[in-house]
Order: C-alpha cells, then sequence, then structure tokens
C-alpha cells in the first residue's frame, strides 16, 4: 500500500460526553464490530466482571469512570480506525482538551433522558473553536427519555450545531422497536436480548410499503412515516463539504449498551469522517501528505505496567511515517533520538510497530524526556501549538505523610505532573510543593497513584487561592515589577517549567493587581508566549 493510500484509510477521533452518556459502553461496541474484542464488559453489569477494555487504571474500575485518555485501534472493512476515549468527568477536563489537539473528528455522546449537559456545551464550543467535524449520537433509547423532536431542538440551541438525523427511533423506552437508517435506506429491529454479540437489520428501501405494518405495528408504522416526512421537510439534506468544515452535524440514535445503533453510526462513519488532516505549528502549516515525520506529544502516562515503573509518551503522527529505530529530533531538548520498541494499541494488546502513518497515535517508553507538547521531527525546528495549562480551581498544600519516603514522593510528584494530570507549584518563599487541580476528585486520584504506584503517602492542606495566574511583565528591570514582587512575594510560586505565578485569593485581588500594576499582565493560561 502506498504512502497516501495509508493515510486515505486512517481515521482518528475523540468520543466525547458529560459523564455517563456512555462513551466508554460505546468505545467498546466499537471495537467489537471492529473484531477487536469477543464480548464488551458492560462498565455496570455485574455479570461480567472483566470491566471495559478501555479503563485500565484500578481506580477507574472501582469507581466505572474513566479518568485516563486511552487509545485503542482496529481495522473495519479495510479502514484503520484509532479512538481516543475521554474522560467525562469534568475533574479530568484539562486531559480531554488536550486529547482534542489530537484528533481529526469527533462523536459527541448525548443521554436521551438527560439531553444536552454542561460538560458536552463546554467540550463541544471547543471542538467550534477548532472547527472539528463532528457526529452526534444519541444514547439509551432503550429508556425512556425525551421525544426525538425535542432532543434534536436542544442539540441545535445549547450547543449551537446545525444537525441532520441520519437515523432516527422507532418508539423508546418500553415501546423502543428499532431505528429507521435515512442513511441507508434501512430499519434495524431491536430485540434487546443481544448486548454483547452483533446483531442484524432488516432492508427497507421503502418505508410507504404495507409490510412495514406487519412488522412494527400500524400505530408505528404510521407515526414513522409521518416522522420522517417531518425530518425530511425541517432539517437540510446531508452534505459531506458541509460535515467537513465543521457546518452541518449528522445525528444518529441507538443503544451503545444493547449494541443498537451502533453499527450505523461506524459505517457512516468510516465513509464520511475525515482522514488525518493538516496542522499548524508556530513556524507553518503542517500537511499530513508530507514526506517527512512529524508529531507531537499530547499525552503522558506513568505507570502503564507498576512493576516496571515506566512511562509512556503518546505521540500523534502529523505528517510522514514514523519508524522503529530511526533518529528523530526533540525540538525542545535539541537532541536526536532512537526508539526500539514504538507501541501501538490494539483494543486489548500493546504491540510493537515497525511503522506507523499520519493519524496513528504511537506510544514511547519514556524514561522523563518528554513533557506534553513536545515535538519530534526528521530535523526541523516545529512547535506544534494548542496544548495549554488552564489555571486550576483547587490548591492544596501537599505534605510529606511518611518522612522515610520522601525521595519516592517527589519523584511520583514530579512524574503525575509531567502526565498533565494537575500542576505544581513551587513557592517562592519557602519552596512548599502546592498541587493545583481543575477538579477536587484528582487529588483522590494522585494520593491513590502515588501510594499504590511510587509507595509514597502524602496528606493535604487547603489552600484559599482563587487561580493561578502567569505572570508576564513588559520589562524585568522595571521598578513596577520588581515591586509588584516584593509586595507580593508571599503569593508568587514557579511552575514546573519555571515560569512565575501569582496565586490570586480573589477575582478583587486579580482587578486590583491588574489596575496597580498595569505593566505586569496576569494570564490564566500558560501559552501566552506562544500565542
Amino acid at each position: 500500500m502506498s504512502f497516501l493510500e495509508e493515510i486515505q484509510r486512517r481515521r482518528t477521533f475523540g468520543i466525547i460526553s458529560h459523564p455517563d452518556a456512555g462513551k466508554t459502553t460505546l468505545t467498546e461496541k466499537l471495537l467489537l464490530f471492529g473484531g477487536a474484542i469477543q464480548e464488551a464488559g458492560a462498565v455496570k453489569n455485574n455479570k461480567i466482571k472483566k470491566g471495559a477494555t478501555s479503563d485500565f487504571m484500578e481506580i477507574e474500575r472501582q469507581r466505572g469512570i474513566s479518568v485516563a485518555t486511552s487509545v485503542l485501534a482496529f481495522i473495519y472493512k479495510d479502514k484503520k480506525i484509532n479512538i481516543l476515549d475521554t474522560p467525562g468527568h469534568k475533574d479530568f477536563a484539562e486531559d480531554t482538551f488536550r486529547t482534542l489537539t489530537a484528533v481529526d473528528s469527533v462523536i459527541v455522546v448525548i443521554d436521551v433522558a438527560k439531553g444536552v449537559e454542561e460538560q458536552t456545551e463546554k467540550l463541544v464550543k471547543v471542538c467550534r473553536m477548532r472547527k472539528i467535524p463532528m457526529i452526534v449520537f444519541i444514547n439509551k433509547l432503550d429508556r425512556e427519555g425525551k421525544d426525538a423532536f425535542d432532543l434534536l431542538d436542544e442539540v441545535e440551541q445549547k450547543l449551537g450545531l446545525r444537525v441532520t438525523p441520519l437515523s432516527f427511533p422507532i418508539g423508546m423506552g418500553y415501546d423502543f422497536k428499532g431505528i429507521y437508517n435515512i442513511y441507508e435506506k434501512k430499519i434495524n429491529l431491536f430485540s434487546g436480548d443481544n448486548k454483547q454479540l452483533v446483531s442484524e437489520g432488516v432492508e427497507f428501501t421503502d418505508i410507504s410499503t404495507p409490510e412495514l405494518d406487519e412488522i412494527i405495528g400500524e400505530t408505528s408504522a404510521e407515526t414513522l412515516r409521518e416522522e420522517i416526512e417531518l425530518v425530511t421537510e425541517v432539517y437540510p439534506n446531508f452534505n459531506k463539504d458541509e460535515y467537513l468544515n465543521g457546518d452541518l452535524q449528522p445525528v444518529f440514535f441507538g443503544s451503545a449498551l444493547n449494541n443498537f445503533g451502533v453499527k450505523e453510526l461506524l459505517e457512516c462513519f468510516i465513509e464520511i469522517a475525515p482522514s488525518p488532516q493538516p496542522k499548524m505549528s508556530e513556524e507553518r502549516l503542517v500537511d499530513s501528505k508530507e514526506e517527512k515525520m512529524t508529531g507531537f506529544v499530547f499525552k503522558i502516562h506513568a505507570n502503564m505496567d507498576p512493576n516496571h515503573r515506566n512511562r509512556l509518551a503518546f505521540i500523534k503522527i502529523v505528517s510522514g511515517t514514523f519508524r522503529r529505530n530511526a533518529p528523530y529530533l526533540h525540538v525542545r531538548n535539541n537532541k536526536k533520538m532512537k526508539f526500539s520498541s514504538p507501541n501501538a494499541f490494539f483494543a486489548e494488546k500493546k504491540e510493537i510497530v515497525d511503522e506507523s502513518f499520519p493519524g496513528d497515535i504511537v506510544g514511547l517508553q519514556d524514561t522523563g524526556n518528554f513533557k506534553i507538547g513536545d515535538t519530534l521531527t526528521e530535523g526541523e525546528v516545529l512547535n506544534f501549538k494548542g496544548v495549554p495549562s488552564f489555571s486550576p480551581e483547587h490548591f492544596r498544600y501537599v505534605n510529606n505523610a511518611d518522612p522515610l519516603k520522601s525521595k519516592q514522593l517527589y519523584k511520583g510528584l514530579d512524574q503525575l505532573m509531567d502526565e498533565g494530570v494537575a500542576q505544581l507549584f513551587t513557592l517562592d518563599l519557602n519552596g512548599r510543593k502546592i498541587i493545583g487541580t481543575v477538579g477536587a476528585l484528582q487529588y483522590e486520584v494522585i494520593q491513590y497513584r502515588l501510594e499504590h504506584e511510587y509507595g509514597a503517602k502524602c496528606s493535604y492542606e487547603n489552600l484559599p487561592v482563587h487561580k493561578a495566574c502567569w505572570v508576564e511583565p513588559e520589562d524585568i528591570k522595571n521598578e513596577e515589577f520588581k515591586e509588584f514582587k516584593r509586595i507580593k512575594q508571599r503569593f508568587l510560586a514557579k511552575d514546573k517549567q519555571g515560569q512565575l505565578v501569582f496565586l490570586a485569593d480573589s477575582e478583587f485581588t486579580i482587578q486590583m493587581t491588574q489596575r496597580k500594576y498595569p505593566t505586569v499582565k496576569l494570564h490564566f493560561t500558560s501559552e501566552f508566549n506562544i500565542q
């Protein structure tokens, strides 16, 4: 297969939603269709004790939520599909924002009963900003929920999307009969007893035939005909270019847990979703068809295997072919590196790959050389942008609970922070360590992982900080900046990159500080020096 054919057959996408809308379950069912797993382990189903394939950290299995973004790949109808399953829980939103820098398109999962929820709104906003093509999947149709048209309205109004349904439900909850696939003009009947395996559909090119009445009953058939007529009148026809430009969002209905409507989604997805796209770097636009390899780190995962203390840096290949044992330039450190065992992820297995193509996600063994946002190239100096750190919303002092294990504690903190789980600040005044996170649940995850992966114990102490502001003075030598540093010294800290951060205790303090020291700029993301 030629290089261009390899690019054309790849689809790299993320699945985003509010917690509990069924993201992880949908990921599993997609893997099931790809033949990557034989049976799906429903997250909340006690009969199957396997736990979900994509949740590979102990704390995720205990709580039934995803806290790390996992990468899974499978082949379906000769297309190589890379899925990035993201955490829905808002405490891990930052991880999800970063993952969105590595995908070419997105599937948004919405719960039929709850409709559009807050976390979905935030994530969709980021996708709209970046013009990422989106497909909407309305999930859990086997339960009672909102009316299909009401849901479509809600998606349009709350998320600001322009939608067109490509499948439509027949009934809902107890009366759920199946789904009419508008895209392929087919009906899939719902049996509800086949959760772990794949069920077949009945073809119906014309819904006005009397046979339809026999199969789903007269009332349901009549309702369906009226609804489909309404759909064709009210909603725009599907147009692939508009979808690819982020101006039109196709909608599918189904029930991931019951494996229903997922196949329609997948079949349409591999046809319409974009193959790997060009990506903007600070220096220039990098096209995926370029021969020279470029890629960037969007995630670091420590301790994939707790016995070996190893870290994996996840790299998204943007252009060219990534070859095993070939030397690549690590741009930030300005040194050449070779990788003897790059991993690719096929469902439950990690495999060592000899070459990877644009769109692929490769895991590289890392001993601490990588940070999130780092670039690898064949020699050109490039920096891909769009992997920011946001100001945390929760702050706590970290105290070492076992003085004999302080080395392990600092090593553990260092590695977990590189992974982007949270941010570490060191106070200028006394060197005390502060952890800042987007959500409170991350403190539990950090404490749990420090103990189970590094053998270190820590305790926390609350800290009344409202926001961390990255400080950018117009001139380091001017008097105003010196005064700012003297007056505010108790609240100044350094982040992990050594940038100066002002820990403000309230919105009021931030406003007063900006008024008093106009030449000292305060930023809420660490990316200000890139823009």
